[in-house]
């Protein structure tokens, strides 16, 4: 008894130092970038103890404090409960220039240190500062590329408390337009009167080029009542504003742009992992990493390596990680290549080029990696290993790392091996067993047709995503939701084609690629799928045979 009453109080105090130990704690500010005289709000979301408050001493130096939160939650993880407690701060930085809000210790845990660039203050106010509710929006450029991702901004100024409201930024004809994240919200001082601020982030995509007017943002709401109001029963003052107009200067793709048409804020390359060695008849992996500035994953390129002489190369499915940065979309693409040597002797990587249009620059620009070099060696049982993309040389050779082969099987380890083998045949030849039992006592034959249920369900679901892509999403969006709608769903437009049997649905999907890639009209060709899709895709007819892996039971009749 007392031995088990001790491995109880070992497992409580091992369970107490987990939690302990995983406690996290995490820091994010709602902007990296403000204005002299207003404020950024400090996030701080922490699992530590329920009493552990952040100690926000440090930042009196740089920022005048205010507006202070915090909210518990309470969730069930793997069984045991965990609290989570996020607290926020609004910050007003005391002068203007590159500051760091410094790390916060929040028990026995802390954050990490964040950037923050502070602007001079602009000398002119909003034209309609003074008001108690008004809005101004804007873009990051006003004289954009087609296909450019945009960020556009609304802003809502109120100097009057409100209790209820909505904000509206209706999408301009031509251009599809998506809310980016939440809503900031920040405090700031205009003609002496303080302001709360509710900014509100887009993603604006024109379509074809020439002016691109931007219907006004609007706001309704209404304000704190006052005494007199509550007295006379007044749920207090309307409130209206609505931004002024914009007009954006679309620019066509340059006729001397690289093609695929790619409009970019930046775009980097770069090696995650080579191969150290290569040996004939062995898999080595090769990463490549690419990262846009100003475009969603399906607005990139495919990742591909050039063709290796005496090499074959095998690509894994691209890994994705998309975000939205200062309003504009910024996607990460990985992707591993297999490199399986056929000869031994010198090969040779050319290195990858992707050709892409600097928005900022207005020139074409090209992102390209090094060219790697290896010497195949004669295949053994040692498998090639990778090295770090930071170990990578200007000749395209990494240092050498040691190299561990694999165990052979022997002893105990055979034994298991071979029992479990056993194990295997005996259940397949179980399985085949009651296969045939089965078609003995009356079951249907493994060769009946099971016709699917559902299927109209997944046509009409297929149906309404289309349509909200056409609706709201950008074309990219557009042409994935194409492909989906086929079954299997296509691998890109150019199968897609191939499958559709009706002349004008394949009409449409080719101005729909013309518009993806800067020489036609986004508005025309959402025009012409709405239309010729209207009553589903129509597609090829295709012979489809099913045949059983297993013999007939009787023979036919």
């Amino acid at each position: 008894m007392s031995g088990l009453l001790l491995r109880v109080c070992a497992g409580l105090l091992l369970t107490v130092a987990s939690l302990g130990a995983s406690a996290q704690t995490r820091a994010w500010l709602d902007r990296d970038r403000i204005a002299a005289g207003e404020t950024v709000t400090l996030n701080i979301e922490t699992t530590s103890a329920a009493s552990a408050t952040p100690d926000y001493t440090p930042l009196q130096a740089e920022f005048t404090l205010s507006g202070h939160t915090s909210r518990r939650e309470f969730e069930l993880v793997n069984g045991r409960s965990l609290t989570r407690t996020l607290f926020a701060v609004a910050l007003k930085p005391r002068r203007d220039g590159v500051l760091t809000v410094p790390a916060l210790a929040v028990g026995n845990t802390s954050t990490q240190p964040l950037p923050l660039v502070v602007t001079p203050g602009s000398a002119s106010a909003p034209a309609r500062a003074g008001a108690d509710v008004f809005i101004e929006s804007e873009a990051d450029d006003p004289s954009p590329y087609v296909q450019q991702a945009v960020g556009w901004v609304v802003r809502l100024y109120s100097a009057v408390p409100l209790v209820s409201g909505q904000l509206d930024q209706p999408a301009p004809q031509g251009a599809s337009l998506q809310r980016v994240g939440d809503d900031a919200q920040y405090t700031r001082e205009l003609g002496g009167r303080r302001y709360s601020v509710i900014e509100r982030r887009y993603q604006l995509v024109p379509e074809r080029s020439g002016a691109l007017p931007v219907p006004a943002a609007s706001f309704e709401g209404r304000g704190a009542a006052g005494f007199f109001d509550d007295f006379f029963g007044s749920r207090g003052d309307a409130l209206q504003a609505q931004a002024p107009p914009r007009v954006l200067q679309v620019r066509p793709a340059p006729a001397n742009a690289p093609q695929p048409w790619l409009p970019l804020q930046d775009l980097q390359l770069r090696y995650q992992s080579t191969p150290q060695e290569l040996r004939t008849g062995n898999a080595a992996t090769l990463t490549i990493e690419a990262v846009a500035d100003g475009a969603t994953a399906a607005q990139m390129p495919e990742l591909q390596l050039p063709a290796i002489d005496g090499v074959q190369v095998f690509a894994d499915p691209v890994q994705v990680d998309e975000r939205f940065v200062d309003g504009r979309p910024r996607v990460k693409l990985t992707r591993k290549f297999s490199l399986v040597p056929a000869r031994s002797g010198a090969v040779r990587l050319s290195g990858v080029r992707l050709g892409w249009w600097d928005v900022r620059a207005g020139t074409a620009r090209t992102a390209s990696l090094p060219p790697l070099a290896w010497t195949v060696a004669t295949g053994s049982t040692t498998a090639g290993t990778t090295a770090p993309s930071s170990a990578i040389v200007a000749s395209g050779r990494t240092p050498a790392l040691p190299t561990a082969a694999l165990p052979a099987l022997q002893g105990a380890d055979r034994g298991w091996v071979l029992a479990t083998l056993l194990f295997a045949a005996l259940w397949l030849f179980t399985l085949v067993w009651g296969l045939h039992r089965g078609g003995a006592a009356g079951e249907p034959p493994a060769t009946a047709t099971v016709k699917p249920t559902g299927k109209h369900g997944q046509a009409e679901s297929k149906r309404a995503s289309l349509k909200r892509a056409l609706d709201r999403g950008d074309l990219g969006e557009v042409a994935e939701a194409l492909c989906a709608m086929a079954q299997p769903p296509a691998r890109d437009i150019d199968a897609l084609l191939v499958r559709l049997d009706d002349a004008r649905q394949r009409e449409a999907v080719e101005a729909l690629q013309r518009a993806r890639w800067g020489s036609g009209d986004g508005v025309v060709a959402r025009a012409l799928l709405r239309k010729a899709f209207a009553s589903g895709p129509q597609w090829r007819e295709a012979v489809a045979t099913s045949v059983s892996p297993l013999p007939p039971l009787y023979p036919p009749g």
